[in-house]
């Protein structure tokens, strides 16, 4: 059985730091696409970030590029979202998924088909304050 468990969110001041973690179990890591969406209240999910399989490639929304970074380390089946200058439009639950590489493989945002991912957590909440 496949889970994708998210934990790390919590409450911080605007400009502060979060670090959210995501384990998968049940499938073979290094054959999939990670990526990080996020649900903020009131709003459809987006994506944020996606890594390839192997971490050599690394995409990050606008919103997300030169704040967040994006890492996996295969050997323990986690992917990491390090996010700093946080804001309070990041105010999210934000979920970790899974996708096949051999449906993304070519993609060039692979957050962009979130219908690709077949995996999902469960979400962990990230509160910003002003």
């Amino acid at each position: 059985q496949v889970q994708v468990v998210e934990s790390g969110g919590g409450l911080v001041q605007a400009g502060g730091s979060l670090k959210l973690s995501c384990t998968a179990s049940g499938l073979t890591f290094d054959e999939y696409v990670m990526a990080w969406f996020r649900q903020g209240p009131g709003n459809e999910r987006e994506g944020v970030s996606g890594i390839s399989w192997n971490g050599d490639r690394k995409v990050y929304s606008d919103s997300a590029a030169g704040r967040f970074t994006i890492s996996r380390d295969n050997a323990k089946n986690i992917v990491y979202l390090q996010m700093n200058n946080l804001k309070p439009e990041d105010t999210a639950m934000y979920y970790c998924a899974a996708g096949p590489v051999s449906a993304l493989r070519g993609r060039q945002l692979y957050f962009a088909h979130p219908n690709l991912f077949n995996y999902w957590g469960r979400g962990t909440q990230v509160t910003v304050s002003s």
